[in-house]
């Protein structure tokens, strides 16, 4: 024993030193970042041009809250703000990371990495037509809404408010020719265990998925001169075992100033509930449990205009269902709500230049119609308004 104690000790110092060993020291000859983008020559230094961006993005409002049609509160309120580092390390090498200070912080039990960590990856162009992408990214859902800068959007519709869509895994893109590319991605369908994911956990008897991820294939073509685009989707994963989800998401746009209009189709049929919106119905005189077999299907329309260089318009709507295909427990089989969203906007930029300020002021209507399906669970949902002045700044800090 006295002979083993004293091997340990031994061993310690080999330990400690071999953690603090760094994996690129001084001593070599790999170029820091800094070095890879100021040339060192006689009489001073050259900047080489080398991609990179550092955004602050702010997106704050002032919001008035309705519901029923009587007036709530008003009050302040941080939408969004996020840091973003987007680069290229050289001709075959670039970087995404992307944090967001309005989610939660710890590090989820599946991908190890806070969900306030939006992006962090890696994109490896292996060819002209060909890159790989590792790492935290965004699911590869069809439409437009799914995919365009959320600082560009005042409100989601409930069906994309309701999807992770920032995952784990490897994503290769093809690029057939520059109006036509193919996404392949196999990325986890959560980031956290089945109790991150479920309101009221994984119902029981039911056993934890053996491959809890998420494949989807991907079209993305551009057509008249790049103004009209289609992105459409299909995803297939495992929520667990015996317990599949599908997803058929499909975007239209017409993009060509001064206009923008796009119709967004998104489908989901889920072997579990991970959306949660029918699973929330319940009401308070129930033992919640989560639902099985649900379906939901949005349609959305939106058309922005920019009637002049400061000024921009939009009117957005959307028509959502949520229903059950496959009776459970207290779920019934059949719809459960229809939902309706307006929204319209007027956006102004102050500067004309600088396309990353603008002011705003947006109306938001949630209307909600239950049927004798949701009833039997006791639920509710009332209808809302909100009325909102707000400001989005993205800063370019370098």
């Amino acid at each position: 024993m006295k002979r083993l104690f004293i091997a340990i000790l031994c061993m310690l110092p080999m330990t400690a030193v071999a953690q603090n060993q760094t994996l690129i020291s001084q001593n070599d000859s790999i170029p820091s970042i800094v070095e890879r983008i100021i040339e060192q020559r006689e009489g001073g230094y050259k900047i080489r041009k080398i991609k990179s961006n550092i955004n602050l993005e702010f997106y704050t409002t002032a919001n008035a809250y309705f519901t029923g049609g009587k007036f709530d509160e008003m009050s302040f309120k941080m939408n969004r703000v996020r840091l973003e580092f987007v680069g290229k390390l050289n001709e075959n090498l670039s970087y995404h990371f992307r944090q967001s200070f309005n989610k939660y912080t710890n590090p989820y039990s599946m991908d190890n990495i806070s969900s306030s960590i939006e992006y962090a990856n890696i994109t490896w162009q292996t060819s002209e037509k060909f890159s790989l992408v590792a790492g935290k990214q965004f699911v590869a859902l069809g439409g437009y809404e799914a995919y365009v800068n959320a600082m560009r959007l005042m409100e989601f519709c409930d069906f994309n408010n309701s999807v992770a869509v920032y995952q784990t895994g490897l994503m290769g893109v093809m690029q057939f020719s520059p109006s036509q590319q193919l996404i392949l991605q196999v990325v986890n369908n959560r980031s956290g265990s089945d109790n991150d994911l479920y309101l009221y956990g994984r119902p029981n008897g039911i056993e934890a998925a053996k491959l809890p991820l998420l494949a989807t294939l991907n079209w993305n073509g551009l057509f008249l001169d790049d103004a009209l685009h289609f992105r459409y989707s299909a995803s297939a994963g495992q929520l667990a075992k015996g317990k599949n989800i599908y997803y058929l998401t499909c975007g239209n746009v017409y993009e060509k100033e001064p206009y923008i209009a796009y119709i967004d189709v998104m489908y989901s049929r889920e072997g579990i509930d991970s959306q949660q919106r029918i699973t929330a119905l319940q009401g308070s005189g129930l033992m919640p449990v989560t639902a099985q077999n649900t379906q939901y299907l949005s349609f959305i329309a939106n058309f922005d205009y920019q009637f002049s260089p400061k000024w921009n318009a939009f009117i957005k709507g959307a028509y959502e269902t949520a229903g059950v295909y496959e009776a459970n427990g207290i779920f019934r089989k059949g719809r459960f709500m229809t939902g309706w969203q307006a929204q319209a906007c007027l956006e102004w930029f102050p500067f004309t230049e600088e396309k990353g300020l603008k002011v705003f002021a947006h109306y938001l209507y949630k209307g909600y119609d239950l049927t004798e399906n949701a009833e039997v669970i006791m639920a509710s949902m009332p209808h809302t308004q909100r009325i909102s002045l707000g400001m989005v700044y993205v800063i370019p800090v370098l």
